[in-house]
Formats: structure tokens, C-alpha cells, sequence
């Protein structure tokens, strides 16, 4: 239990890290909600799907090969190795982007707006070259400095957003002393500003002398080539579905409109995500360092009862009070309000694949994760290429659910085959039948659209709570761990 302290007070700080600039990046759904049409909001949808899939090509598994060998070589090697490993490629990707800008706004339909291309190639270049240092803050334990960038660029971020898509609006149509007319293009030139600014932050944290250590590069692409394949197949796994809304929506449906309406309703599930980011940011480090360790199967164990137990928890409150966060993203786009339990449960079983996937990193396996992710990546494909021009954006909830959850199943059984962790299977399947009954009443109630149902929604979440920590005798546990939440994140 010390060491699950230990990592949660960790996590909370990475948790800053990503709570806050999500909460902040949140605030922006609403108001991208009420400027911009369906068809609009798709635009931002598609276009940085595109971008999550180039950011994990650029970075190509370099970070997690870093922590790899951070605890096995000389470091100050190793930080230089990956830091300019990583400035040389992105430096050739910024050049060919450059150059071919018009050609790949035209192959994506963008052909009116190629500035489009050349605002996303810059800051995919500006992020990939702060990639290794922002690393380096987390091996070195330095979760505070790592939570105050990433919280800055943000605010950075949403500042800009606030400037360009309504102050200078109203102040063009207020005062007539200047004509501004409002864009998509300026939430991608916000985008850029606040990634320059993280950069410009970081070059102090730059290797000051040019060390490259070849053989230690070679070794280091070895362990991250397969984590490549993997993030690139996980990340087209998350993000291809836009692709086929886009492509492939049913006929006389707007494709754009319904890809803004599938994205805005994403946005709802957005505090899972958080999470789970979170747990990651925290976990490689941590585990990493402490693979040694006898007592660290059983850890990992803990950990993921811990992170189920939370998931369980976030989605009963989003589904509780879906009343209240649907005026988010406007009743335009209430629609699609159907997918987002599907897309709750998707995000939670994610969660669980991460929690997994750390046997195959800490045992060097990582072509296992290539096999799995490769494998759920093709099942998405096929499933929305033959069911979303039918059912359209609603399959494709359904089929990022159905893909995670074999993956899960894949990554349990071999794990047990080839790097055993005592998970309490039997006691998270309890709690999973218990909250599968809650949930149940709460979609049954909401769709009695009872003007009490929020009390009732939210009455239940509060019984599981009870149950769970009177369950797991954490009553003491959690009262101590708040009182001295302060000394954990010092520590």
C-alpha cells in the first residue's frame, strides 16, 4: 500500500498535468459548439484526427525507449541520443511538409485551404522537438515543472482561442474599425502560437553539446520500432473512424455534420480520457524503476483493481448527470447523445489495455503489443468500413467499444501466459456486475426524462461509492491519504 501512495501521489501531480488543460480545452467545446456548424466542428474533428496519427509517426516510440534506457546506460547519452534522434527527423518532416503543402491539402480535400496543412506540419514539428525533454521531466521526477508547461500551453492555447474566435469578432462588429471575419483556421493558428511557446519554454532544457551515441541508437529503434507499429495502430485505431464518417456516412447524411456531431459527443466521455492519460504519464516511470522489486506484480495488481474501481466511478457520474453536461456541446448536437455510454465503456476498457500492456514493456515482448494493436486496428477497420455506411456514426461507437475489448481479452491471456500478475479477477468482476446493474438503472431512468432522476442518478453513484470503500476498507485509507496529500506530492 506504501507504494500505491507513493504512485498516487505521483499521478496526482501528472494528473494536473492533464486535468486542468483538459478542463480548460473543455471550456472551448461549448464555444466551438455555438460559432461553428456540425459541418464546421468536423473540420477541427478531421483534421487533428489526422494530426494524432503524424505526432505518433514523428515521435516514432522514442519515449518510451528513453525510460527503457535511461535506468540501463549513461544518461546524459541517452538524453542526447533521443533528443537529437528526434530533431533530425522532425526537421525532415517540417522540410517535405513545407514543400509539398499543397499536395497533401489536396490528397485530404483541402485543396482550398492549404495553409491548413502548413499551420498542423509546424506544430507537429514545435511538439516532437519538446517530446525527449518533457520525458526527461518525468524520469527526473520533476512532475511539478512537467504539470506547469503543459497547464501553460494551454492557457496559452485557450487565451488565444478566447482573442480570436470572440473578442476581436465582437470588436469588429462593435466598433467597425477593422473587418475580422470569423474562421476554423484561427482554433489551428491558437494551436500553433501556444506549441511555440512551450518550445521557445524548453530550449533551456535542450542537450547544450551535439553527443550521439550510434550503437546506443540502434538499440534504442530495436525496442521502439514495435512500440511504433503499436502507437501508429492504436492511434489509427482511435482516429479512423473519423475517416470513415467522413468517407463512408450513409447516403443523403452530411458526412461533416455528422462527424462534428460524433466528435462533440467524444468530448462528453473526456474525463476518462483524462485518466487514463494520467495513469500513464505516472505508470511507465514508476514501473519501470521498480520492476526489480519482488512485491512489483502484486503492485501492478492493486493498481489496476484501483483504476477500474475509479473508471466505474466517472462513468456512473457522467451517465448520472448526462442532463446537465449535454448543454456542453449544444443542442445541435444532441443527436448523438446515444453513443456516449458506448464511448464511456470504450474509454474505460482502453484504461484496462494500458494497465495490461505494462507486462510486455517491463518483460522487452513489445512485438505482443504490435500483434494486439495490429489486430484491433484491422477489426475497426473492416467493422466501420462495412457497418458505418449503414448505421452510421453510431457503428462506429459501437466498434471502438467491441475492438478494445477483444484487445483486452488478447493482452490478459497471453499475460498470463508470459509475465504472470495476480489480478483479483473474481472481486473486479463483482464490482463490475454491480455496476452494471447501476448503470442500467440510470439509462433506464434517463430515458423516463423524470424531472427528479438527477437526485435519484446521483443517489445511486453515491451507494456503489459506499459499497466499494466499505469493500475494500478504505474509509481510513482515503481520509489519510487527503490529509496528507500535500506530503505526497513533495515527495
Amino acid at each position: 500500500m506504501s507504494q500505491i501512495k507513493k504512485f498516487a501521489g505521483q499521478a496526482f501531480v501528472y494528473g494536473l498535468s492533464s486535468i486542468i488543460p483538459r478542463f480548460l480545452s473543455y471550456l472551448l467545446v461549448p464555444i466551438y459548439a455555438r460559432i461553428f456548424l456540425p459541418n464546421e466542428y468536423g473540420v477541427i474533428a478531421d483534421l487533428y484526427a489526422i494530426v494524432a496519427i503524424l505526432n505518433i509517426i514523428v515521435t516514432y516510440g522514442m519515449e518510451t525507449a528513453f525510460f527503457k534506457f535511461s535506468n540501463q546506460s549513461e544518461f546524459r547519452n541517452v538524453y542526447s541520443t533521443a533528443f537529437f534522434s528526434l530533431l533530425f527527423s522532425s526537421s525532415l518532416f517540417l522540410f517535405l511538409g513545407l514543400i509539398f503543402n499543397k499536395n497533401i491539402a489536396a490528397f485530404i480535400d483541402y485543396s482550398g485551404n492549404p495553409e491548413y496543412i502548413v499551420y498542423f506540419i509546424l506544430i507537429i514539428f514545435f511538439d516532437a522537438i519538446c517530446a525527449i525533454p518533457f520525458v526527461k521531466l518525468r524520469n527526473d521526477n520533476k512532475a511539478l515543472k512537467f504539470a506547469t508547461l503543459k497547464i501553460l500551453n494551454v492557457v496559452v492555447n485557450v487565451a488565444l482561442n478566447v482573442v480570436l474566435l470572440i473578442i476581436l469578432p465582437w470588436m469588429s462588429g462593435k466598433f467597425h474599425v477593422f473587418h475580422f471575419e470569423l474562421n476554423v483556421k484561427y482554433v489551428f493558428i491558437a494551436n500553433l502560437i501556444s506549441s511555440l511557446f512551450v518550445f521557445l519554454t524548453l530550449i533551456k532544457d535542450f542537450p547544450i553539446k551535439f553527443k550521439f551515441d550510434f550503437r546506443l541508437w540502434k538499440k534504442m529503434m530495436v525496442y521502439a520500432f514495435p512500440l511504433l507499429i503499436a502507437g501508429l495502430a492504436g492511434m489509427i485505431n482511435d482516429n479512423i473512424d473519423r475517416q470513415f464518417i467522413k468517407y463512408l456516412s450513409p447516403v443523403g447524411h452530411d458526412a461533416m455534420s455528422d462527424l462534428g456531431i460524433y466528435f462533440a459527443n467524444l468530448k462528453i466521455a473526456v474525463i476518462l480520457v483524462v485518466f487514463t492519460q494520467t495513469f500513464r504519464f505516472a505508470a511507465e516511470p514508476f514501473f519501470f524503476k521498480r520492476q526489480e522489486d519482488k512485491s512489483s506484480k502484486d503492485t501492478l495488481a492493486q493498481v489496476m483493481k484501483f483504476f477500474i474501481l475509479v473508471c466505474l466511478v466517472v462513468v456512473l457520474f457522467t451517465m448520472a448527470n448526462i442532463s446537465i453536461f449535454k448543454y456542453y456541446i449544444g443542442e445541435k448536437y444532441w443527436s448523438g447523445l446515444s453513443i456516449v455510454p458506448v464511448v464511456l465503456g470504450a474509454n474505460v476498457l482502453v484504461g484496462v489495455y494500458v494497465n495490461l500492456s505494462i507486462w510486455y514493456k517491463l518483460s522487452g515482448k513489445t512485438m505482443y503489443g504490435v500483434y494486439f494493436i495490429v489486430f484491433g486496428c484491422l477489426l475497426t477497420i473492416i467493422l466501420n468500413y462495412f457497418l458505418v455506411p449503414v448505421y452510421g456514426y453510431q457503428a462506429a461507437a459501437y466498434n471502438r467499444f467491441i475492438s478494445y475489448l477483444l484487445m483486452v481479452l488478447l493482452c490478459y491471456w497471453f499475460g498470463t501466459k508470459n509475465y504472470s500478475i495476480p489480478y483479483d479477477v473474481k472481486r473486479i468482476g463483482k464490482y463490475l456486475i454491480i455496476f452494471l446493474v447501476g448503470l442500467f438503472i440510470i439509462l433506464f431512468l434517463n430515458s423516463l426524462h423524470l424531472s427528479f432522476l438527477i437526485v435519484v442518478n446521483n443517489l445511486l453513484l453515491v451507494i456503489f461509492v459506499y459499497w466499494i470503500l466499505k469493500s475494500e476498507n478504505l474509509w481510513l485509507v482515503t481520509w489519510n491519504y487527503v490529509k496528507n496529500l500535500k506530503k505526497l506530492i513533495i515527495k
